[in-house]
């Protein structure tokens, strides 16, 4: 079963994310900072992140790059509801993040997941 960390400070975006991958699926783990996703991503292995841009306590793409530095092929989505996300296009470890804007559709967010894959070459484990 693919394993997905969901970091974003919104408890409702959180349990949103969660059944949507859980039903199709995924084993999901939930941090609701990016320090605490980070802790659990140093303690487990993850096949996917989906990280929101802006975090209460840190900036999403600094996660991002943390997440990239330790796991380089590790397909992530960003999401954000305050803006667009152009700008993950100019940094070049940033590059193959697959934007997904809030609000999104459950279909959207499972489609984001095999675009984000396909960008880190290779395929999610049987689940998508």
């Amino acid at each position: 079963m693919p394993r997905v960390l969901v970091i974003d400070d919104q408890k409702g975006v959180r349990a949103m994310v969660a059944i949507v991958l859980r039903v199709n699926h995924f084993e999901v783990v939930e941090a609701e900072s990016g320090a605490a996703g980070l802790r659990a991503f140093a303690e487990g292995h993850f096949d996917a992140a989906i990280v929101d841009i802006f975090l209460g306590d840190t900036n999403g793409v600094d996660v991002i790059s943390i997440l990239r530095e330790r796991a380089p092929a590790l397909p992530v989505i960003a999401v954000s509801g305050m803006t667009t996300l152009d700008f993950m296009e100019q940094s070049p470890h940033l590059a193959d993040v697959v934007c997904l804007q809030k609000p999104f559709r459950p279909n959207d967010l499972l489609q984001a997941l095999r675009r984000a894959q396909a960008a880190a070459g290779g395929e999610l484990p049987a689940a998508v």
